[in-house]
């Protein structure tokens, strides 16, 4: 088993407060027919974390600074769990692709980005549907337009992150690389 260094524990609590961060205080909240959704950065940096620090801690990071935003905010509390779970998955996969394909690292950050925030939105507009109709019985109709309007905030959300997060990562990785332990 791999131990984690003082280092590793560091950049993962750093990742995660910048995850925090962007979640909570770089976002324009919008409303829904049924709630709301919001165009924010965290997705940036839960990319940033996977490219940075690649599969696991990358995920770790993203998964425990999203996690606290829905904590600290009562609209968003009840997901906290699903949002850990999918903040973790999506930094997780880009990090595995960008630490696995033997491609040139600027395509491995854009695939890797990619994939990363796909998944997400996946996972975030099923647990929606999910949740609408089958826990809160809501009407199909209902349903299906408050997922159509999260699909396509999410999906701009998604395509915002993946441009913005590919060159940060590409910057900041020769920095952050020193931190690392080697493989």
């Amino acid at each position: 088993m791999k131990k984690i260094t003082v280092k590793e524990i560091t950049l993962i609590g750093i990742m995660a407060a910048a995850v925090y961060v962007a979640s909570a205080f770089l976002q324009i909240p919008i409303p829904t027919a049924i709630g709301s959704t919001r165009l924010h950065m965290g997705n940036v940096m839960c990319l940033l974390s996977g490219m940075l620090l690649e599969a696991t801690p990358g995920g770790l990071a993203a998964g425990i600074g999203s996690m606290f935003f829905d904590f600290t905010n009562p609209a968003y509390i009840t997901s906290a769990p699903f949002t850990f779970a999918f903040k973790f998955l999506m930094a997780w996969v880009c990090g595995k692709i960008i630490s696995k394909c033997r491609t040139g690292l600027k395509i491995r950050f854009i695939g890797g980005a990619a994939a990363g925030a796909f998944l997400y939105v996946l996972l975030y507009i099923s647990k929606t549907f999910i949740e609408d109709r089958f826990v809160l019985g809501l009407p199909l109709e209902a349903v299906m337009l408050t997922v159509a309007q999260k699909s396509v905030v999410s999906g701009v959300n998604a395509v915002i992150a993946v441009i913005v997060a590919v060159p940060l990562g590409l910057a900041l990785r020769p920095a952050v690389a020193k931190f690392m332990p080697k493989k």
